[in-house]
């Protein structure tokens, strides 16, 4: 059989690293990079595996591009540290590899677990998202966030979970959209992109209609409006990040600025 190289980007994740590594012990080879931890992360991750490689953060695409490189296996297995492969997955995995087909990449659906609740509507389920591939016929874009894997082939879908325990608490979830709205915001930001009024003042509620009304979010219960509203707010953050840079830009004559933050997982300006 093939052999399957799983491939981890950490930070700070010694919450949910073991129970991730845990679900993924069966692949051949375990590849973490991580971004200079501070808490037990690395030290639950020896456990695992001795392939564990420190880089320089320059962004989501960049990391996993660079552990792809260092994986061995003929199939690249990308998870993020707040998932788990179900077993159900791993078996179908597996089953796919033993069969010698001819394509080259995999989408997975992902269920998306929030303040306990599993999210089945508001277009958060099914999340296919393509983390299985041949590591000769894939690879990452160079994005800071919302990377994705383009794969030079012929992909299928696969019928089983990759379950994601996205935010446990409320709290959690407000610290990471801060940090995803910086970086979604800085993107923009280097590609041109400029915020207009009718972004900031339209696009939120329309991403609150879309999701909690067409996309019948509502029928998640308090977490789906909760999940609906704060995924508007999202969106308002980005744009108006992306205004306070374009402000800071022609204030200071350079893209260069101090709106985000000095963090591991944001570029230094």
């Amino acid at each position: 059989m093939s052999k399957i190289s799983c491939i981890i980007i950490t930070y700070n994740e010694s919450r949910n690293i073991r129970r991730c590594l845990k679900s993924i012990s069966w692949t051949d080879e375990i590849v973490v990079v991580d971004a200079h931890s501070t808490d037990d992360t690395k030290k639950i991750v020896s456990e695992f595996t001795d392939k564990i490689y420190d880089l320089k953060w320059e962004g989501f695409g960049p990391a996993k591009e660079f552990a792809r490189s260092q994986a061995s296996g003929e199939w690249i297995l990308s998870v993020d540290a707040d998932e788990v492969v179900s077993k159900e997955l791993r078996e179908e995995i597996q089953r796919m590899i033993e069969s010698c087909n001819s394509l080259d990449g995999y989408y997975i659906p992902r269920r998306s677990n929030f303040l306990g609740r599993w999210i089945r509507y508001g277009g958060w389920y099914p999340d296919f998202v393509m983390r299985l591939f041949r590591k000769d016929r894939g690879n990452f874009s160079h994005r800071l966030v919302h990377e994705e894997v383009r794969v030079d082939g012929k992909s299928g879908c696969l019928k089983n979970d990759l379950l994601h325990y996205t935010d446990p608490n409320f709290d959690h979830y407000l610290e990471k959209l801060n940090r995803y709205t910086s970086l979604d915001a800085l993107q923009l930001y280097t590609r041109g992109r400029k915020a207009k009024l009718l972004d900031i003042l339209f696009r939120p509620p329309i991403t609150f209609v879309k999701m909690y009304i067409f996309k019948k979010g509502f029928l998640d219960g308090t977490p789906g409006l909760i999940l609906s509203i704060s995924s508007a707010f999202h969106v308002f953050s980005k744009y108006v990040k992306l205004w306070h840079l374009k402000q800071s830009g022609n204030k200071s004559g350079s893209k260069k600025n101090s709106g985000v933050p000095k963090d591991p997982m944001f570029p230094d300006g």
